[in-house]
């Protein structure tokens, strides 16, 4: 699959999009009028950062207890049934008078259903597309995230000024509603990838085996670590410029948006292969200037080049897609995107107890210096078990992948033994419904 126009043909891709798109508007219109109710009670950094980010620290719980239902659920119920519950979840945080602990209580509640939710939807999109389109379409995914995160963090500035926090909570809970009527009227009944029921046993078995090979293990932390320190800086731009918060959040969802055009579509698969380290250190380092506490519109140009480096997990991402067996593929994304978040929760939690103790700027330039130490630290052994295992790209697919099947893969995954491919039934191989045996996320980010 080599064209934009090839995804959108692609049965299914676009309703698990619009769906998507909708949801990280909510998310974005929400976070940030929250982020100013948080804001305005406590006068908090570290609460107003907590607020934003800080549902991301339940993603460690589900990684660990609830991952395995990822291959395990049908997915168009669990996408919608989700959206579902964070329209109910939005809606309660706008209730007036409602305690902080409160707030903060229902937001972890949410955090700990969209652990798995990662792993549903992407699971389904590499199911949609097959393994050889996973990349460009995940890189439409991160450019939406980048364009809806513009448009929603613009909006939201506008409505909480215009409106209230309040109102704009509402308003999300709307796009909430919306994004799970696009599921459920667009997405096919699909059975679960894996047979069995989920269990702890079964998902610490599986993030096991997962991480027995150090080629996954070093991509999970290059793509938790390093993203997730940045993250920290970002979650500061309410508490660095109170007034100008929904400015540099839109400004960096464009560098994002630029970075992953230029990473998925623009790049030949040489030259994008060897720039995963090189722009996850373009991805800090403009943080750096926040020491001598710039100006908005320098702050602006830095936030902005900065997030261009998020391409950088569109490539640990293909070479992740590569090493994992076809059954697990809902568990080994879900186990990225719960692991990026919860890095990110963690992160917006140390950025704001530094900037407590001194300030915004000197908590994002730290956030960025350790950012950049774990890089460094982590490259040389990437390079080391590539050079071990030999570099060998992604896996051929064997026949003509008609957009939702599974690819068929050959050869050997290091650390985990031989593939054994199950037959693709009729019903999978063309999209059509199939009844669910008994028995999704970032960001993202969301």
């Amino acid at each position: 699959m080599r064209s934009y126009s090839q995804l959108f043909r692609t049965r299914e891709f676009t309703p698990l999009f619009l769906s998507a798109c909708l949801r990280t508007a909510a998310s974005t219109v929400s976070g940030l009028a929250l982020g100013t109710l948080v804001y305005r009670a406590t006068q908090s950094p570290l609460l107003t950062a907590l607020s934003m980010f800080g549902p991301s620290l339940a993603q460690v719980v589900g990684a660990t207890t609830m991952l395995s239902a990822a291959d395990r659920l049908p997915p168009r119920a669990t996408v919608t049934g989700i959206a579902l519950l964070f329209a109910l979840g939005t809606a309660a945080m706008a209730i007036p008078g409602l305690p902080v602990w409160t707030v903060f209580a229902l937001l972890l509640t949410l955090g700990l259903i969209q652990s798995c939710g990662g792993g549903v939807q992407w699971g389904l999109l590499n199911e949609i597309l097959a393994k050889e389109g996973y990349l460009l379409g995940r890189s439409v995914f991160n450019m939406m995230n980048g364009l809806a995160q513009i448009t929603g963090y613009a909006a939201g500035g506008v409505l909480v000024a215009l409106l209230s926090p309040r109102l704009t909570l509402l308003l999300a809970a709307g796009l909430y509603l919306a994004s799970a009527l696009a599921a459920r009227l667009g997405l096919t009944r699909r059975a679960p990838r894996a047979t069995g029921r989920p269990s702890i046993a079964r998902t610490w078995h599986t993030n096991a085996r997962l991480f027995s090979s150090p080629e996954r293990r070093t991509l999970y932390l290059l793509l938790w670590v390093p993203n997730g320190l940045v993250v920290g800086c970002e979650s500061l731009y309410v508490s660095y410029a109170p007034s100008r918060a929904g400015v540099l959040f839109a400004f960096a969802a464009f560098g994002m948006f630029l970075g992953d055009v230029t990473t998925g579509r623009l790049l030949p698969p040489r030259v994008r292969a060897r720039l995963g380290i090189p722009f996850l250190l373009l991805l800090a380092s403009p943080y750096l200037l926040f020491a001598l506490h710039p100006g908005v519109g320098v702050a602006v140009a830095c936030v902005t080049l900065a997030s261009a480096g998020f391409g950088s997990s569109l490539i640990q991402q293909e070479r992740l897609v590569a090493l994992i067996p076809d059954d697990l593929s809902g568990h080994a994304l879900g186990l990225h995107s719960a692991g990026m978040l919860t890095m990110q929760g963690v992160s917006a939690a140390l950025a704001g107890g530094v900037a407590q103790l001194t300030s915004p700027a000197t908590a994002m330039t730290v956030m960025a210096a350790a950012s950049i130490t774990v890089t460094l630290t982590l490259a040389p052994s990437l390079r080391r078990n590539r050079d071990r295992g030999g570099e060998r790209g992604p896996r051929r697919s064997v026949g003509r992948s008609r957009g939702v099947g599974r690819s068929r893969s050959v050869g050997r995954s290091r650390g985990v033994g031989r593939l054994r491919n199950r037959p693709v039934t009729p019903d999978r191989q063309h999209g059509e419904p199939s009844t669910p045996t008994p028995s999704r996320s970032q960001v993202n980010s969301p």
